[in-house]
């Protein structure tokens, strides 16, 4: 599968009703739809774009698997986290 495809089909799923979304739509309709888009696809691309940028710079200086296995980590903490009330 094209990578542009695969990654836009991650984004999408992990986004679909999101609190982002939601805020999105009580955004619009304060300050209409053109401008709630606007915003939010700003403020999406921009934090894409430090993401890209990041994984990048992590790719060129750690192996894969040691970056797949510290996300898996990541994961894990902040589930709990998560479950137990303390984020």
């Amino acid at each position: 599968m094209n990578p542009l495809i695969y990654i836009f089909i991650v984004v999408f799923l992990a986004e679909l009703g999101d609190k982002t979304q939601l805020a999105t739509m009580a955004f619009a309709t304060k300050y209409g739809w053109k401008t709630a888009f606007a915003g939010a696809m700003l403020g999406l691309a921009l934090v894409n774009l430090l993401g890209a940028v990041v994984g990048e710079k992590l790719g060129n200086i750690l192996p894969q698997d040691v970056i797949h296995r510290c996300a898996g980590v990541l994961f894990i903490i902040i589930g709990v986290l998560m479950f137990t009330g303390r984020i």
